[in-house]
């Protein structure tokens, strides 16, 4: 089931980057004392009671103005209401209950959607009794906060996840393939999913998805059965939707948690751009496997290394996920559409492959011998086992007697070691170091 999302929406300066920081534990937010600083909505993961949930951080909303930036701010703010499952709505104890606050009311009693009352900077006992004031915006009984002491953060999350929906199980069975198509506007997502689904003349019945306003489109091809979770075809909601590309991250999103692989869809004809490589950080911290699937290519001009020249960029580009294989395709024409499911079902089986613990031990072992581990200060980083602990995506904890003497580079080089020995094409690996205690 994918995360609940809670947006942190409010008028300028009301310290929403600030409990953004508290709730996720980092300061992903530029905070300052000056109004406009947050000019894009900031994404971030929190976890309260249990439930992890995405949240949203949005620059603040100015209603009624002209300024270009200000309407972008607004529209992106627009953007997180719809598509959050619970909204935050900040204000300041110090202000008190401002024009704009009601402004702000008013947009998200439209929303039709959870609001949880925070009143912020109620840093001491004397700003308790300003907190009444705001019971007139009509959202119930406020929250009192103080995001620079982090104070009543965790009354807030309590009510925030008193509000997110029942986790439900997963409709489909463990041998169906999630697929979820994720790119910027215009990469072909729509095309790809008709291309795919029109190869044999599939007839299917597109059906609601567990993750609002996605269509979920199952289908089989060779025995092997298929969900697309399609992000695409949702654009025509205003024209905020037509005219802010950063809504593709959101829906991405909401598609990556539900998948199993991620096709992270590039422009052919366009080339890569930064937005491309944001949406698939989202596929690869969130450890699901990927195919990097270059689309049009029919409107490329080429030569006999446009391809290995492209898949280069690529590899310089997402040097994060140099495991992701690249398909290259035109859903237009259909020219080498073929090519895409094998290599999705392969990296869907690499993704949930399990190796044997001792043939996992036994790659460790050689790779120690071959390249000995680092020492620091006379000291030298001891291996004793390696077991896998989890699939999608393969998980390995390495016990050592001392995890400080781990470097990264020497991680890097086991993870090499195990993914060219089993093969982990398409997945993300993880690797995790515990100290073994002296009665294991």
């Amino acid at each position: 089931m994918a995360k609940p999302i809670v947006a942190i929406v409010g008028r300028p300066n009301v310290g929403k980057s600030t409990i953004f920081n508290r709730i996720i534990g980092d300061r992903l937010a530029i905070v300052e004392d000056r109004p406009g600083i947050t000019r894009d909505r900031l994404y971030g993961n929190g976890e309260w009671l249990d439930r992890s949930f995405s949240v949203i951080d949005t620059g603040g909303i100015e209603l009624g103005e002209n300024d270009e930036i200000l309407k972008s701010v607004r529209a992106q703010a627009e953007l997180a209401i719809a598509e959050a499952d619970v909204i935050i709505f900040m204000v300041d104890a110090k202000a008190g209950v401002t024009p704009a606050d009601q402004e702000v009311a008013s947009l998200l009693f439209r929303a039709k959607k959870p609001v949880v009352l925070a009143v912020n900077k109620v840093d001491n006992l004397r700003r308790q009794e300003d907190v009444y004031e705001f019971f007139s915006l009509g959202f119930g009984d406020p929250v009192a906060v103080s995001g620079a002491h982090g104070l009543g953060i965790g009354d807030l999350l309590d009510r925030v996840v008193e509000h997110f929906p029942k986790e439900a199980d997963d409709e489909y069975g463990e041998d169906v393939i999630r697929v979820a198509l994720i790119g910027r506007p215009n990469v072909g997502k729509s095309s790809l999913v008709n291309a795919i689904l029109g190869e044999e003349r599939v007839i299917v019945s597109p059906q609601a998805g567990t993750t609002r306003d996605a269509i979920d489109t199952p289908f089989e091809r060779d025995g092997q059965q298929y969900v697309l979770i399609d992000t695409a075809g949702m654009r025509k909601r205003g024209k905020v939707y037509e005219t802010t590309e950063k809504y593709s991250v959101m829906r991405a999103m909401k598609a990556i948690e539900r998948a199993d692989v991620a096709l992270v869809l590039i422009n052919g004809e366009e080339g890569i751009i930064e937005q491309d490589k944001h949406i698939a950080g989202y596929a690869h911290e969130a450890g699901k496997a990927a195919v990097f699937v270059v689309n049009k290519w029919d409107l490329v001009e080429k030569n006999d290394k446009t391809m290995r020249d492209f898949t280069q960029k690529i590899r310089d580009h997402f040097l994060f996920m140099s495991y992701a294989p690249v398909v290259f395709l035109s859903a237009k024409t259909g020219q080498r559409l073929q090519k895409l499911l094998p290599v999705v079902q392969q990296v869907a089986e690499n993704h949930a492959m399990r190796v044997q613990t001792h043939m996992l031990n036994d790659i460790i072992s050689d790779a120690a011998a071959m390249n000995p581990p680092p020492t620091d200060k006379g000291r030298r980083l001891r291996i004793y086992y390696a077991t896998q602990v989890a699939v999608k995506p393969p998980t390995f904890v390495l016990f050592v007697n001392d995890p400080e003497l781990m470097h990264f580079t020497y991680l890097r080089y086991l993870e090499n070691k195990i993914r060219s020995s089993f093969g982990f094409e398409g997945t993300p690996v993880r690797l995790v170091v515990r100290r073994k205690s002296e009665e294991e």
